[in-house]
């Protein structure tokens, strides 16, 4: 099996792929510093959960935005995953060329997201990703990456707001069951999902006008239903789209 590792900001996932079929993910916390050691154990217990052999792992893909953490997971495949993993980065095969003034500005979530919305749709999309921040990928119809926008992330936003008032509550982001809340947690309910979905439409919007063309507008990451199942302007949630752009670069260039 392929063994694929999404290092982001908040979350390092690891999905596990039987030929293209996603037969298993977790996620662990990025935060928490570990060793070689400490990943392959947290590792194998995963995997011991969902019925699974580490020595059913045949090779490694692993995109990061953290290079702190890379030393570490490296560690884990090489010492005891007897793999040396390809690595997302500069001569690695990903089917997307990339338009950037500085095509190593771009992190390497954003090219692998990019080529899976790319082989999905086979057109220009965009790709709308809820993570620590809220990024948006404009791919053309030639499957070139020709930027984006960067936002803060709405859990960034939230933490910096209960952080920086003295009596506003930290809170759970969920719908509101209205917008004009009626107790202190409701109306700051409603400032960060109805702001956020503003946000997010009136950004969309922008782009589509800058690009020309937009074919679809895919979204991924944590809240991306949460605020999907109310836009206007995204068309398909994808859970699963950067660890599926893992594996397809991987089948490029193995």
């Amino acid at each position: 099996m392929l063994l694929v590792i999404d290092v982001g900001n908040t979350n390092t996932v690891f999905g596990l792929f039987d030929e293209e079929r996603l037969v298993g993910s977790f996620r662990f916390s990025t935060g928490r510093p570990r060793t070689a050691d400490e990943f392959y154990i947290d590792f194998t217990g995963a995997l011991d959960l969902r019925g699974f052999d580490p020595e059913e792992v045949g090779d490694v893909i692993l995109g990061s935005v953290v290079p702190p953490v890379m030393p570490a997971l490296l560690g884990m495949c090489r010492e005891h995953l007897g793999v040396d993993p390809l690595v997302v980065g500069p001569g690695v095969k990903t089917g997307i060329s990339i338009r950037y003034n500085n095509p190593r500005e771009v992190g390497a979530d954003r090219i692998v997201n990019s080529a899976a919305a790319f082989a999905r749709v086979q057109d220009s999309v965009v790709v709308v990703d809820f993570g620590t921040a809220t990024t948006f990928d404009c791919i053309s119809s030639r499957g070139e990456y020709v930027g984006g926008v960067i936002a803060p992330g709405i859990q960034v936003s939230s933490e910096a707001l209960f952080r920086a008032t003295a009596k506003l509550p930290k809170i759970d982001i969920t719908k509101p069951s209205r917008a004009v809340g009626r107790t202190t947690v409701g109306a700051i309910q409603s400032g960060f999902y109805y702001g956020y979905l503003g946000l997010i439409e009136g950004i969309l919007r922008a782009v589509r006008q800058d690009m020309g063309q937009v074919a679809k507008i895919l979204a991924t990451g944590g809240l991306a239903e949460m605020f999907s199942s109310e836009s206007s302007e995204i068309d398909e949630v994808v859970p699963d789209l950067t660890l599926q752009g893992l594996r397809i670069i991987y089948d490029r260039n193995r």
